[in-house]
């Protein structure tokens, strides 16, 4: 592929990342809760990398075609987040000072009673029915991609998804890990950010229902 195309699509992909979302409050709240990013992180990446699997065997193309779709995915988005959000700002994350009996480490004691898997298994609906993600990934990669060049347009889909993945990870672990190293040490803004956070989904599941019902409506 061309070396400027994909330093161009690299460029664009780390702007949107960039843009907070449902991504960065789920993984902001993942810092403050759990013991370990990694879980959600994963599943924050396993998300994606199912969209871009879809994408390149053009299932992305079908559902560009498809508006009802979308529309579909965005009010189960919504809904998704409006439940991750209600459940952040309900039971937000306990300060525990000192050492913790269970862990031996000091920091938060809490999200141990949530399995991994369960953590991996929302990241992966957070981003899997993240709008914004599948508008990326459906409509604006295809732009990067190029019918003269050696390679076939899937496998170039491909390469340009696992380039948006990839500045996932390093954004969203740099988020993660600062939410829980900077916040950790202090209780009090460590609770407000992650009443935020929470406050944060559930704004932007009634901007996605707002915005959707206004397209249906207009």
């Amino acid at each position: 592929m061309n070396t400027q195309l994909l330093l161009a699509c690299w460029a664009m992909m780390t702007f949107m990342v960039l843009v907070p979302g449902p991504d960065w409050a789920y993984i902001i709240a993942s810092g403050l809760r759990d013991r370990s990013i990694l879980p959600a992180l994963s599943g924050i990446l396993i998300g994606y990398l199912a969209a871009v699997v879809a994408v390149a065997v053009g299932v992305g193309a079908a559902v560009a075609a498809m508006p009802w779709v979308l529309v579909g995915l965005t009010f189960a988005a919504a809904a998704y987040l409006l439940y991750l959000g209600v459940r952040v700002l309900v039971e937000p994350p306990a300060a525990v000072a000192g050492v913790s009996r269970a862990s031996g480490e000091s920091g938060v004691g809490v999200g141990a009673t949530t399995p991994p898997w369960l953590r991996l298994v929302q990241g992966a609906g957070v981003s899997g029915l993240n709008p914004k993600g599948l508008l990326v990934l459906v409509v604006l990669l295809p732009q990067f991609t190029d019918a003269a060049g050696d390679w076939p347009i899937p496998v170039q889909l491909a390469v340009l998804g696992l380039i948006f993945v990839g500045s996932c990870a390093l954004v969203y672990f740099v988020v993660g890990m600062g939410a829980r190293t900077v916040l950790r040490a202090r209780p009090s803004a460590m609770r407000l950010v992650s009443r935020l956070s929470g406050a944060a989904m559930v704004v932007l599941a009634v901007v996605l229902v707002v915005e959707q019902l206004s397209h249906l409506l207009g």
